[in-house]
Order: C-alpha cells, then sequence, then structure tokens
C-alpha cells in the first residue's frame, strides 16, 4: 500500500500546483476587475475645476487683474475698449460657473464708459492666449440616506423644535471717506485692503520676490495700476498710498532693475492727486 501512495504522490503534487495556480488566476482576476471600476471613478473624481469670480461692476483695470489673479485669460468684446477706468457691465461665463481647469479659461466682458477720460493705451485681450472653455461635469451626489422607522411613542418625543442657534451680526464695513469726488468714478470697493496698505504690502512682497520673473512683474504691475487709478479716483488716502508707491518702485528699480516707468507715472498721479485734494 505504501509503495502505491508514493508512486503516485508526483501525480497528487502536479495536480494540487494546478488548482493552486487556477484559484489564484481567478482571484487577481476577479480583484483587478472589481479594482479598475474603482481607480476610475477616483481619477474623474479628482479632475481640477475653476469658479469664474465675479467682475461685473468693476472698472476694468481692476477687473482684468483678479481674472488673471485666479488663473483666467480675457478678451473685450463690445464697441467699448479696454480703457482702465471703463466700467464691466457683463460677464461670460457668468460670475460662479464651474469651468475644468484647462490652463487659463477665456472670460469675455462687455464694458461701459464712465465719466473718466479714456487716456492711454486699450487692453482688449489678455497677455496670454486664453484656453478653451469646458464646463466642468456634475459632481456625483452622496446617496440618500433613510432615516429608521420609529414608533409612534418616538415620534411624539422627538417632535419638539430644536432652537436655532443665535445668528452674529453682520461686520459693518469701515467708513473712507474720499479725498475729492471724480464724476463717474467708481466707489472705493470696501472689500479690497485700503491703498496705502496696498503699497506697504507691495514693498514687504519685493523682498520675497528677488527676480523680476514674468509672473512677479505682471503681479507689480497690477498692484502699480491699481493703487494710481484708486487715487485718482480720488480713494481714501490716495496721495499717502503713492508716495509709498513711488518708494515700492524705486525699491524695484533697485532689485530688478526695472521700475523707473512705474514710479514716473506714480509721481504725476501724486501731483495731480495733491492739487485735487486741497
Amino acid at each position: 500500500m505504501a509503495v502505491r501512495v508514493a508512486a503516485h504522490l508526483p501525480r497528487l503534487g502536479l495536480l494540487a500546483l494546478v488548482f493552486l495556480f487556477a484559484g489564484a488566476t481567478l482571484t487577481y482576476g476577479a480583484a483587478k476587475r472589481l479594482s479598475a471600476p474603482a481607480a476610475k471613478k477616483q481619477i474623474a473624481a479628482s479632475a481640477p475645476t475653476v469658479a469664474v469670480p465675479d467682475v461685473t461692476g468693476q472698472a476694468f483695470v481692476f477687473a482684468k487683474g483678479a481674472l488673471e489673479d485666479a488663473g483666467f485669460a480675457w478678451k473685450v468684446g463690445g464697441a467699448v475698449r479696454g480703457y482702465a477706468a471703463n466700467r464691466v457691465i457683463s460677464q461670460t461665463p457668468a460670475a460662479g460657473t464651474k469651468l475644468k481647469d484647462t490652463g487659463a479659461p477665456l472670460i469675455t466682458v462687455t464694458l461701459a464708459r464712465t465719466g473718466y477720460a479714456e487716456t492711454g493705451q486699450p487692453e482688449d485681450v489678455s497677455p496670454y492666449v486664453g484656453t478653451a472653455v469646458v464646463p466642468a461635469t456634475p459632481v456625483a451626489t452622496a446617496p440618500v440616506q433613510v432615516a429608521p422607522v420609529t414608533s409612534v411613542a418616538e415620534r411624539k418625543v422627538s417632535t419638539k423644535p430644536v432652537a436655532k442657534p443665535a445668528a452674529k451680526p453682520a461686520a459693518k464695513p469701515s467708513k473712507r471717506p474720499p479725498a475729492f469726488t471724480v464724476p463717474g468714478a467708481p466707489a472705493e470697493p470696501l472689500k479690497e485692503m485700503p491703498l496705502a496698505d496696498r503699497a506697504r504690502l507691495l514693498q514687504t512682497w519685493l523682498v520675497g520676490h528677488p527676480k523680476p520673473t514674468n509672473a512677479n512683474v505682471r503681479h507689480f504691475l497690477y498692484q502699480n495700476a491699481w493703487i494710481v487709478t484708486g487715487a485718482k479716483f480720488g480713494w481714501w488716502h490716495g496721495a499717502q498710498a503713492l508716495r509709498l508707491l513711488v518708494r515700492a518702485d524705486t525699491k524695484a528699480e533697485r532689485v530688478w532693475g526695472i521700475g523707473a516707468r512705474s514710479r514716473a507715472v506714480a509721481k504725476r498721479a501724486l501731483r495731480d492727486v495733491e492739487a485735487r485734494s486741497r
């Protein structure tokens, strides 16, 4: 008997290996089929999206900067050109629209003239090429959870209304009286920092950005345009902001080798603002 069992041992071992290999193959295939949809679902859910900022009602010089800071390209549509003081009356896509991040989605703005003179050169397109505008796919909603069925006695106990927390009073914006009034100029947006604080921050920002990269120069020029234009509109402490801006431009010229032109613009604006503030 022992001889017969010993003779069959090689065959039994071979059969065991065959069954073991077949079972492992089926297990791997099932795991692969189960994990593939989950991986695809995870990749689709992580696709980056961006929300279109609201620039309607803003002066064009501020609106284009806000779009660029948010990663969008822009162009001006309609008959009114892209002068700094013109006002945005509409935008496409609308504010809050969720788009796929294609690089620099193109936003079209329509402008209206104000009482402020159209000076300088108009800008009708962003300094870089816009990319496709692709609406974001709807985000999958979480499954609806059904509340467990309760007895009549439990429902009677749970019908007591829950007290709502008291709402916090909204913070009142600080007052910023204008230095002078310009007919048709937009009011200073209180949700933005004052001009003088913006100019101080620009000086500090230059310390941490010693190289004049395209992004750094674009940010620097945008802050210059914001401060100069706001001061010319008569916004609060505009003269003080321009004095600080002249220092920042001088610092930029020392660190980057550029800034003389923006400093000259700030000095001219300062003379104009000081004359109108008297």
